[in-house]
């Protein structure tokens, strides 16, 4: 079985993206791995270049900094990436630069690969999402967090990023996927305030004009985490990839899961949710295949 993974990034160093950690956490499921990397000032090409392995290829691009638009130019990057895979994969795994995946669900994933390699009509693997928030220690679990996300698809070039980068569509219909018992840690929101509000204005432009960000985006040094409406402790193990990082934070966040701000509305979707295991209005970018 050939793999070939595959994601974008720019500017790493500078809004403090764990990319080091996302490519090594798939590594050993894949025999390449290219980089899209963007043309940066504070060192990103060296910083991914320098990862020890010899299944990297970095490809150069640059950002069409004028599409800002709903996210757009993200999955132009990622397509960047795509177009650039060679030979006849059986599989493509795509992360972002501030996903990791857990080496528990190594096995998981491989399993998955194989057992469904020769179906063809299972275009993609639909993974589980956690997504981190203020710090390692909570989750994210409003119903405005995606629950699940295709992160593995056919090397297929029909296949292309949708809207903002979140999935993947063929010739504008929904892949047909399979959802496996495996994890994508998300740690988008979880640095340094001060990073994570330099990583806001970055990523906000790529959504609005200038004139939204002033209005929207308060001219501070550091982001409030504070601004959340529900998180819950998170009980499991990190990845062991990210144990240094974790080991270096070094800001202070902590939230009581008893007090959610959570309007009737939620409160009820989540009593339904919790009854049936159905969420009501939930978007979902993929056809599922029983």
């Amino acid at each position: 079985m050939q793999v070939t993974a595959f994601t974008f990034v720019r500017d790493a160093v500078k809004l403090d993206y764990p990319v080091v950690e996302a490519i090594q956490s798939v590594l050993p499921l894949c025999n390449e791995f290219i980089v899209a990397v963007g043309a940066s000032e504070d060192g990103t090409r060296e910083l991914i270049a320098n990862i020890p392995t010899d299944k990297i290829r970095i490809i150069d691009t640059v950002w069409d900094d004028s599409l800002r638009e709903g996210g757009r130019v993200l999955a132009l990057e990622t397509d960047k990436a795509m177009d650039a895979i060679t030979g006849q994969p059986d599989w493509c795994i795509y992360i972002q630069a501030d996903e990791v995946v857990h080496e528990q669900y190594l096995d998981t994933i491989k399993a998955a690969m194989l057992d469904y390699k020769d179906d063809k009509r299972v275009e993609g693997l639909l993974l589980k999402y956690l997504h981190f928030y203020g710090s390692f220690d909570y989750v994210a679990d409003s119903r405005k967090w995606y629950r699940q996300e295709v992160r593995i698809i056919r090397h297929d070039p029909q296949i292309r990023s949708y809207r903002d980068a979140q999935g993947f569509r063929k010739a504008s219909q929904k892949l047909c996927v399979k959802a496996i018992d495996a994890c994508m840690y998300h740690y988008g929101w979880v640095r340094h305030p001060k990073y994570q509000q330099l990583k806001q204005r970055s990523s906000k432009r790529y959504w609005h004009n200038d004139g939204w960000i002033q209005e929207n985006l308060p001219d501070v040094h550091e982001f409030d985490y504070s601004n959340i409406d529900t998180l819950a402790h998170f009980e499991g193990t990190h990845p062991q990839l990210m144990q240094p990082r974790i080991e270096r934070m070094n800001w202070n966040f902590s939230f009581d899961p008893t007090q959610r701000k959570l309007s009737l509305k939620e409160r009820l979707s989540r009593l339904f949710e919790d009854l049936t295991g159905y969420r009501i209005g939930e978007y979902k970018n993929y056809r599922l295949i029983k």
